[in-house]
């Protein structure tokens, strides 16, 4: 058993890891990433146009129109996510965690391969889409370390999957930054399947999926047999539809809480970038030291410091004390005129997520029935999904139209509202209990 635990784990955090490397690799290749393909496939075409467009919104302001074709691909990839999470949730329920894991992450493994042949601006979407799709395995991943660790772990077990999505953020952005932007062979056609300046970016992170693949082909246990329980079934593809066969007012709650912080979250950490570049003049280097320090608390906290705090406190009281520490850390990055303010603020924005984000998973897995993990963790990443499928739209309108700091500032105004209604959150005993009298004949 724990043999099965740890390789459980293991794969866990892989297959969580590469999925934000995937969301976010592509960070840094923004600016690059529109000249090359309004360059290579002119101004008449659907790149072309929307440059033009967004140019227009912008007034002209290079920067600005940067941030909003960037929140917008980046968003893609977060729709896909919040439409899929709900589904290989529920049919791991059905089938088995190991069937529907092994088939998103052949998948993921295609969306970095065909990336990496994206000879055009539609190939490069339609990559995004495909990526964004399979990506919603993190509910899958979050429901099998639901059926490896016992109820007073599953805070610390959930920091596994938060650990992973802290260095994912580091290696992404560090990854998509490093590597050479050369085309071997050239860009003077468009073409569907062609190698592009992005290439190496789109071959590492298909290498790392491969990896993910064969490691879960051999290692990854099922977790969730389907002769131990009759799990709900529904067939409906929208999230709020499959949330609601779930008649758990913790859960509910917990998945509103959940939004409304990571939305604010999503729109500041997606404008981070360029309030250091525009602010600070960071370099290329600098960013990437930034992401570095910010992983490495956020994995130091959630791979240690949550595991041995949650059993003692309570994961409600320990996701409440991380809303509050991220109000301060956004309200320094605001005013940040030197790294050194900025550093301090995103200590306290990496250590208020660490201790969040951990704890209100945790919480969606205690509320949820245990034959529905997967739907209910399905139906809990895909409200983090749409979080971050808006957030940085949202992230970079706030940008354009009133400065760098707006996104912080209106996002600490914002944080009051998830921390007034975390208040109201009950105890996962409570809500399963509602639950059975609500589902009780």
């Amino acid at each position: 058993m724990k043999a099965s635990r740890k390789s459980v784990l293991g794969i866990v955090f892989l297959t969580v890891f590469l999925d934000i490397v995937g969301f976010s690799v592509i960070f840094p290749l923004f600016p690059s990433m529109l000249d090359h393909y309004v360059g290579l496939e002119g101004q008449n075409s659907i790149v072309g146009r929307l440059a033009f467009n967004l140019d227009q919104f912008s007034g002209g302001d290079r920067n600005a129109t940067i941030t909003l074709f960037g929140g917008i691909l980046g968003s893609i990839y977060g729709l896909l996510q919040f439409l899929s999470s709900a589904l290989w949730g529920n049919l791991s329920d059905r089938w088995g965690r190991r069937p529907v894991l092994l088939l998103t992450l052949t998948g993921t493994a295609a969306a970095c391969l065909l990336w990496s042949f994206s000879g055009t601006f539609l190939t490069l979407v339609v990559a995004r889409i495909l990526g964004g799709a399979m990506a919603g395995n993190i509910s899958v991943a979050s429901a099998a370390v639901a059926d490896s660790t016992p109820k007073d772990e599953r805070a610390g077990g959930m920091g596994i999957v938060g650990m992973a999505i802290g260095l994912g953020f580091i290696c992404g952005p560090a990854l998509g930054g490093a590597v050479p932007l050369i085309n071997p062979i050239g860009d003077a056609v468009p073409k569907h399947l062609a190698l592009n300046p992005f290439s190496f970016a789109a071959l590492a992170s298909f290498l790392l999926a491969l990896i993910n693949l064969t490691w879960a082909i051999f290692r990854f246990p099922e977790t969730c047999p389907r002769d131990t329980h009759e799990p709900k079934k529904h067939s409906s593809f929208n999230p709020f539809a499959r949330l609601r066969t779930l008649k758990v007012l913790g859960l509910q709650r917990v998945n509103l809480v959940y939004f409304l912080y990571l939305l604010a979250f999503a729109g500041a950490e997606f404008t981070l970038t360029f309030l250091a570049v525009e602010r600070l003049e960071f370099s290329r280097t600098d960013l990437a030291w930034m992401f570095v320090a910010v992983g490495l608390v956020i994995a130091l906290v959630q791979g240690g410091l949550v595991r041995k705090i949650a059993p003692k406190v309570g994961e409600r009281f320990l996701a409440q004390a991380g809303l509050l520490l991220t109000i301060p850390g956004f309200l320094f990055i605001a005013g940040a005129e030197t790294a050194t303010a900025l550093y301090a603020g995103l200590i306290f924005m990496a250590v208020g997520s660490a201790f969040a984000m951990p704890c209100f998973s945790a919480l969606a897995s205690l509320y949820a029935p245990v034959e529905n993990q997967g739907l209910a963790l399905g139906a809990f990443r895909s409200m983090g999904s749409l979080a971050r499928a808006t957030g940085p739209v949202l992230g970079a309108l706030l940008y354009w139209k009133w400065g760098s700091g707006s996104p912080f500032f209106s996002g600490a105004t914002f944080l009051a509202l998830p921390l007034g209604l975390s208040l109201a959150l009950p105890r996962p005993n409570t809500a399963t209990l509602h639950s059975q009298k609500e589902q009780s004949p």
